[in-house]
């Protein structure tokens, strides 16, 4: 039988749990529902899953502490719930881990549509991958650990830092738009959100750039995007990941 994604919903309303759980079933999901953090904690460490849907404000532990300890533990997709739309709130969303967000009231078709696009672009692997390792002498990634070092000492990402690293780096040398950036980290649904390639692209800077203010591995081409310095294949050979 084919595997069922999984989705762990966290929110303490339990008419939005029972609603949202049975939307989610009717279109294939397994669904297991925690009423608050620490339950959702719990039920990430019993059950696994594969995307997690988080309301920001619940009792015991809010939805950021309870995004910030899933994103210690886990690669899985997180969707972040929240009542308010003030820009603010998603930043600190983005800036904790999660991969999107969505503001209440939400029609279902939209959450679907974003479910979809945060488990498509978690379950495919990058291209880059096949390279197992790059390196440029200060900036070290194996792909087929996920593990980032600068200058010998690992670089904690998170996973949408992870992929978008990837990515430009599948692609160095070329320069990508914010749109190709957005449809091939995030999903084509985020093409008109150029604000997360920006974003992220800062959070990168500040933790592979010697000096973020000048980057030398990241470039901005002014009104048309953003490109990874190419590094040749005889540097890369001169420089093993370094553990």
């Amino acid at each position: 039988m084919e595997m069922k994604d999984s989705i762990l919903l966290v929110d303490d309303d339990q008419e939005i749990r029972s609603i949202v759980k049975l939307w989610l079933e009717k279109e294939g999901f397994r669904v297991i529902t925690a009423e608050d953090g620490k339950a959702a904690l719990r039920q990430l460490y019993n059950e696994r899953p594969d995307l997690v849907i988080l309301d920001v404000m619940m009792p015991n532990l809010d939805g950021w502490e309870t995004c910030r300890r899933v994103r210690e533990v886990s690669d899985a997709g997180v969707i972040m719930l929240t009542a308010r739309a003030e820009g603010v709130d998603r930043v600190r969303g983005l800036e904790l881990g999660a991969d999107d967000y969505l503001c209440k009231p939400f029609e279902f078709p939209e959450l679907l549509a974003r479910i979809k696009a945060v488990l498509r672009r978690t379950r495919v692997a990058s291209g880059t991958e096949k390279e197992n390792v790059f390196s440029n002498g200060r900036l070290c990634v194996d792909f087929a650990s996920r593990e980032v070092r600068v200058d010998g000492e690992p670089v904690e990402l998170s996973p949408t830092e992870f992929r978008m690293l990837a990515f430009l780096i599948e692609n160095q040398g070329r320069v990508l738009t914010q749109k190709q950036v957005l449809s091939n980290v995030w999903g084509p649904e985020y093409v008109e959100s150029p604000g997360y390639v920006k974003l992220y692209i800062r959070y990168l800077r500040e933790k592979i750039e010697e000096d973020p203010s000048k980057p030398k591995f990241i470039l901005t081409e002014w009104g048309v995007g953003y490109r990874f310095v190419k590094t040749s294949k005889e540097d890369q050979a001169k420089q093993p990941m370094q553990r």
